[in-house]
């Protein structure tokens, strides 16, 4: 029997409208679609999203990836869904990974594929729109123009040294996941008089999409975990 394929396909960062030509073909076209979860029946926001365009008899499986950072548990439950996977490709099947944004950034999708590898298995890496392109498109605000650099941090709790740094050597930092530590995030930029020069936005191009400009907001408000912050030092263009 000939082995299936294993589609890792980025559905964009929340408008069902911004999944790619090629990402909906293959959703249409595969046999299963993996849906992660952080927790047993917690659902799917990529499912949620790409579920219009996935053909009505596809076998639809949910796998837990518990967000924790203990880094034994991850690695046995990436190992134990690999395996999974790696049972359904070798029974013929053409399965898609569904993940947020884009499979190459901060993806479990990418975890995944180290524990795969040792099954042989043909992998193809359907890339999507990121949630930071969607963000800066959505308020026609350009990212970083002329010379200036950018940099992409994760905002891990009580941890700002990436933060610091980027802010240090780039003019335009792109925060993920601020909500891990929106306190922290708060009192880096009022040190360094930041705090008019972000622009934050809570689940980027759904109907419960939300912009916020205002420090206070960050500081005294629970901040969603799909949220992205772009932080300009030189100052907001917004057009």
């Amino acid at each position: 029997m000939k082995k299936g394929v294993f589609y890792g396909v980025g559905v964009g960062p929340g408008d069902p409208e911004l999944i790619t030509i090629k990402a909906k073909k293959i959703l249409n076209e595969v046999d299963v679609i993996i849906c992660p979860e952080k927790r047993e029946s917690a659902g799917s926001f990529a499912y949620k999203i790409a579920k219009e365009h996935i053909k009505s008899n596809a076998e639809i499986i949910y796998l837990t990836f518990p967000m924790v950072y203990d880094e034994n548990e991850l690695q046995n439950k990436w190992g134990e869904n690999a395996s999974i996977i790696a049972k359904m490709i070798s029974n013929g099947k053409t399965v898609a990974f569904i993940t947020l944004g884009d499979p190459t950034i901060y993806s479990t999708y990418m975890y995944l594929l180290h524990y795969l590898k040792k099954y042989d298995i043909e992998v193809k890496t359907i890339p999507g729109i990121t949630s930071f392109c969607s963000v800066s498109s959505s308020l026609n605000m350009p990212i970083a123009e002329w010379e200036e650099g950018f940099s992409v941090v994760p905002l891990r709790k009580g941890d700002n040294d990436k933060l610091k740094r980027a802010l240090d050597n780039f003019e335009n930092v792109i925060v993920m996941k601020p909500a891990n530590d929106c306190k922290i995030l708060a009192s880096e930029l009022l040190k360094r008089g930041l705090e008019n020069n972000f622009v934050l936005i809570s689940k980027c191009g759904t109907e419960e999409q939300r912009i916020i400009t205002d420090i206070n907001v960050i500081i005294n408000e629970k901040i969603p975990y799909l949220s992205t912050m772009i932080i300009k030092k030189n100052g907001l263009k917004i057009y």
